[in-house]
């Protein structure tokens, strides 16, 4: 089941195509973001997690998302200008996509269903819905929007053990 997961194409922000696979051996953070959301600080929080641990096998993944309140009403290139004049961001950026119905993005839909919300809930309720996936392309853990990124170092350092 993890090549499934492993082998969807996605889109960086700047056109090239990736897939977890291009992760392998590392593990990986994937978050829905969105620049205008009261949650977007998090945003530093995230950058603070790819600073502190990519070198020892984390890769953070964002994903702007407008499904929202219409929180990410920009195009790439403004959300990329953004993300780095205002938080610095240095992980990797992808095309916005939709996370829920009919033009949910393959990875997000293989994600909520391995990794579902409270009370076994498929859809993603808010913007910077988090999931942590291993080293071995397991989903391990799906994060509600208010979780902040600094709340799940204990999560990441068990899984870069």
């Amino acid at each position: 089941m993890s090549d499934n997961l492993l082998s969807i194409p996605c889109t960086t922000i700047k056109g090239e195509q990736k897939t977890l696979a291009d992760f392998a051996g590392k593990a990986v953070l994937v978050v829905n973001t969105a620049s205008q959301c009261g949650f977007t600080p998090q945003y530093k929080g995230l950058e603070s997690l790819w600073q502190t641990y990519k070198d020892r096998g984390l890769v953070v993944l964002g994903f702007p998302c407008n499904q929202f309140g219409k929180q990410e009403p920009g195009d790439e290139g403004a959300i990329s200008e953004f993300c780095e004049l205002n938080f610095g961001v240095s992980f990797p950026l992808f095309k916005k996509i939709e996370v829920n119905g009919a033009n949910a993005h393959p990875l997000f839909v293989q994600l909520k269903q391995r990794a579902p919300g409270v009370l076994g809930s498929k859809g993603i309720k808010w913007n910077f819905t988090k999931f942590l996936i291993g080293k071995d392309g397991q989903v391990v853990k799906r994060f509600a929007p208010t979780t902040k990124p600094q709340d799940l170092t204990s999560e990441i350092e068990a899984l870069l053990k």
